[in-house]
């Protein structure tokens, strides 16, 4: 197993021993189904054009799809939220690879449904050094065929577990976005894909660099 998700897989594996098994059965049992709906099915893939945004960055201002392309390709990675753990090692194993991934040329952003707020803590707690955009409502990961609403025994849950969705996703608290990492060319083509509809699996930064490299 790759370096990213086998620490991944290591903290799923030890969910046990923080969480309730009656509250894990409700995360599995949900995991389940979204992997039954066909979710990754409708999900933007390799060669299809990626559609644009204009999103609010943590820093302040707005940064357009079309601005990062001006400059090079563009990694592009949707992630739930700085509540979730596995998001936090997703973002800070991209961030040791930022350099690598500046240096072929391209730019990479994180998107997420939280407000800017939660946005700019999470890029000041991780020292992150790529744009970090708000996505209130979802449209742009609705739009990549990403956003999945939260069944209302999995939305207790998480309330249980004192993820305040309403809050840090600024009224949005049924909408998450499947993990998501892409790599868009310079005309907008997506060159690479990793969608799952498993929150404890994400994309490897060393196949995020070989993708870029095939764009040589």
């Amino acid at each position: 197993m790759s370096q990213l998700n086998a620490e991944l897989r290591a903290v799923h594996e030890a969910r046990g021993e923080r969480i309730p098994a009656e509250i894990l059965a409700v995360m599995d049992r949900a995991g389940a189904e979204l992997a039954a709906s066909g979710q990754t099915g409708r999900a933007l893939a390799v060669g299809d054009t990626a559609p644009g945004f204009t999103l609010a960055s943590a820093t302040g201002g707005a940064v357009s799809l079309d601005e990062l392309l001006a400059d090079g390709p563009v990694v592009l990675t949707f992630y739930r939220g700085a509540w979730c753990p596995y998001c936090n090692l997703a973002l800070r194993a991209l961030q040791q690879h930022h350099e690598q991934i500046t240096a072929r040329g391209a730019r990479l952003v994180a998107v997420s449904p939280q407000v800017p707020d939660e946005s700019l803590s999470l890029t000041e707690k991780h020292a992150l050094a790529f744009d970090v955009l708000s996505d209130l409502g979802s449209d742009t990961a609705r739009r990549y065929g990403l956003a999945f609403d939260l069944s209302d025994e999995l939305a207790a849950v998480y309330e249980r577990l004192g993820f305040d969705l309403q809050r840090v996703n600024g009224g949005h608290p049924r909408t998450l976005p499947l993990p998501a990492t892409y790599v868009v060319d310079r005309v907008g083509t997506v060159r690479w894909a990793f969608v799952n509809t498993d929150y404890a699996l994400r994309a490897e930064p060393s196949d995020i660099l070989a993708a870029l490299d095939t764009l040589a």
